[in-house]
């Protein structure tokens, strides 16, 4: 059953209509994954459905009583309390009956014959025990815990956190406070590879709906079962997560584009026979068929499918590198001696490679990138470039672009040589054209700003790539993109990414970072997760652990289909019993307005006739309510043993 209905949803800043006439339904365990391209309203979407302000036009419906929580992208700033007070801002009714139950107890131990007194404190400790009152502290340190908040953060006041550590917090807060709607906004940014998949197995025992824009896919797979599209002003469903919205979006905008096709078809040969006809002996017949065809035009002719335009990116490696493009001996990384974050013996890159850095957040991978380019001095030790290497880099902050020039000009800047007319195409390729290629750095989104820095690449044809969280600010469709030139890309690759789907597809080789070393791992996403699992199971590393780690990844994620195929199966049962709910509800809502009619005509007969008919409906829809019951309690259930 729906706990908020939108119908109609237009809404426009000024003269800009972002969604047009969109209506959804959210029910109770759904998991809904938002998404298409930065800019055309997804988050727009999410603060309409949170409440925080009225759509221009169009209504949302909420059930009486439904609690929704919002975490936005960036939360506002917080208030002077420390990362644990706010988790126990959740929990103040608890901690109220806490305190009443207490009190209660020393009135006890004063008057131990008082039967009233151990009547009320047995009452209130049963209400403490159901709303959780024995375990609050314990859920506050399982998600502060993973969240990667240590223990000896837990008093430092929320004012002096980073804008992610802030983000982290109120994702947190809202963890605990488990609304009856939980919308989140990018929740994965500003997390680690490790904190985004405790997230995704915190949110798999969540009993309310979930909507979540991501521009992680892997997140989105792990945890919703129903995708909205964002595009065009208007939103279209997809059952699935995002793999499956992926096909099934391939395969409508096909069946789209074929009836469009016929459609254009029917319309030339129709235009044709008129103006063969039009003047002849068949003139009256051509003068119906383009009234006709004029109605058709007006009335039913489909326009063209839309569809974005992705943008344009060629990195090329114009010169050829030696075969070993960077080595390293006995390197100390870091900011102070007596302080250093990571230490590495030996380290060496060959031609070819493409190489993710994988590590908590906090561990040196961003500094360790910096180092090995030369923007930070190593506390010790050697870094040695190989033969004819040119670099390019892409920072998380876009640091080196300067916030005062033109994005036409910081294209061709730093060293390189290109005309304003070679840079706009490449901006123009990258959808930065007119008005925007003029704009200040400072003026234009992260994303844009990403997007300039692409440019610089394609534009200095650089055999070395160090890229840090190179798909930050890029919405899904240009992820993609990049995600194909970086895997087409003849040069060397060092990168710094928590987009386990861009390691799975580009990565050759890993290095993963922990506890102040640096492990050399040869192969992608897998071969990594091979020897995390090793290292926290404590097996010893092999060919047949090696086996047995794949069997069993291979066993899990089959077993892991079994379970989402069953769910879907259920879902479309229950959205089956939902309509048949709705369709007795209205025929029993007309039964009572022919029953009220009668009765006041006196037809007692037909009254009779039409109870009998209510009765039989009634004990219909009983038995539907108890089906969606039992239905949704097994829903629920396989949802939480499937992302155990």
């Amino acid at each position: 059953m729906s706990i908020i209905i939108g119908e109609n949803i237009l809404h426009a800043y000024g003269t800009l209509e972002v969604l047009k006439h969109v209506s959804f339904r959210v029910s109770r365990g759904d998991r809904i994954g938002v998404v298409g391209p930065n800019g055309e309203g997804k988050t727009t979407l999410l603060t309409l459905i949170a409440g925080a302000f009225a759509p221009t036009a169009g209504d949302i419906h909420r059930q009486s009583g439904v609690v929704v929580g919002y975490l936005p992208q960036e939360p506002p700033n917080p208030v002077g309390v420390s990362i644990h007070d706010a988790m126990l801002a959740e929990f103040k009714p608890v901690r109220k009956m806490e305190s009443e139950l207490r009190a209660l107890a020393e009135r006890i131990e004063a008057r131990p014959d008082d039967a009233d007194l151990m009547e009320r404190y047995g009452q209130l400790q049963a209400t403490f025990d159901a709303a959780g009152g024995y375990n609050f502290e314990q859920r506050i340190a399982e998600v502060l815990t993973g969240l990667h908040f240590p223990r000896e953060m837990w008093n430092h006041p929320l004012a002096e956190l980073s804008g992610g550590q802030r983000t982290r917090a109120a994702l947190a807060a809202l963890l605990l406070k488990r609304p009856d709607v939980l919308l989140l906004d990018e929740p994965t940014n500003h997390l680690d590879i490790e904190s985004v998949e405790w997230l995704e197995g915190y949110l798999g025992s969540y009993r309310g709906a979930l909507l979540a824009v991501s521009h992680d896919r892997y997140f989105l797979d792990s945890v919703t079962r129903q995708t909205w599209e964002v595009a065009f002003g208007n939103l279209d469903v997809y059952t699935g997560g995002y793999s499956r919205y992926v096909e099934q979006r391939a395969e409508r905008h096909k069946a789209q584009m074929r009836e469009y096709e016929k459609q254009q078809e029917y319309v030339a040969k129709t235009r044709a026979f008129i103006d063969e006809h039009i003047a002849g002996q068949r003139t009256k017949e051509a003068q119906g068929r383009r009234t006709r065809l004029e109605r058709f035009i007006r009335d039913e002719a489909m326009p063209r499918p839309p569809m974005h335009k992705a943008i344009g990116l060629t990195l090329s490696a114009a010169r050829r590198a030696g075969d070993i493009v960077l080595r390293a001996n006995d390197l100390v990384i870091g900011y102070a001696q007596d302080a250093p974050l990571l230490a590495v013996e030996q380290l060496e890159i060959q031609r070819g490679w493409r190489v993710a850095i994988l590590g908590p957040n906090g561990c040196g991978k961003t500094t360790l990138l910096r180092t090995l380019l030369g923007e930070l001095d190593a506390l010790a030790g050697e870094i040695r470039p190989g033969a004819n290497v040119a670099t390019g880099y892409l920072s998380q902050t876009h640091q080196e672009l300067s916030p005062h020039a033109r994005a036409v000009d910081a294209v061709c800047d730093r060293g390189r040589r290109c005309r304003e007319a070679v840079a706009r195409d490449l901006l123009g390729a990258l959808q930065l054209s007119g008005d925007d290629a003029d704009k200040l750095i400072s003026e234009l989104s992260g994303g844009q700003r990403s997007r300039v820095i692409l440019a610089q690449l394609m534009a200095i044809d650089a055999n070395l790539l160090m890229l840090d969280e190179p798909t930050n600010h890029l919405d899904i469709p240009s992820t993609e993109t990049l995600q194909t030139a970086l895997q087409t890309y003849e040069g060397t690759l060092l990168f710094v990414s928590h987009d386990r789907y861009l390691v799975e597809a580009v990565a050759t080789h890993v290095w993963a970072v922990e506890d102040g070393h640096l492990h050399v791992l040869p192969g992608g996403w897998d071969a990594y997760i091979t020897w995390r699992d090793r290292r926290r199971s404590g097996t010893v590393s092999g060919a047949s652990s090696d086996t047995e780690s794949r069997a069993k990844r291979q066993a899990t994620r089959q077993a892991a289909r079994r379970q989402a195929n069953e769910q879907k199966r259920l879902q479309r049962r229950v959205d089956d019993i939902e309509s048949d709910i709705e369709a007795v509800e209205t025929r029993l809502s007309g039964l009572n307005e022919q029953i009220s009619a009668a009765s006041q005509a006196g037809d007692m007969q037909t009254v009779a006739s039409l109870g009998r008919q209510y009765e039989t409906l009634d004990e219909q829809l009983r038995k539907l309510w108890a089906d969606w019951e039992h239905l949704g309690e097994k829903l629920g259930s396989g949802t939480g043993q499937q992302q155990r």
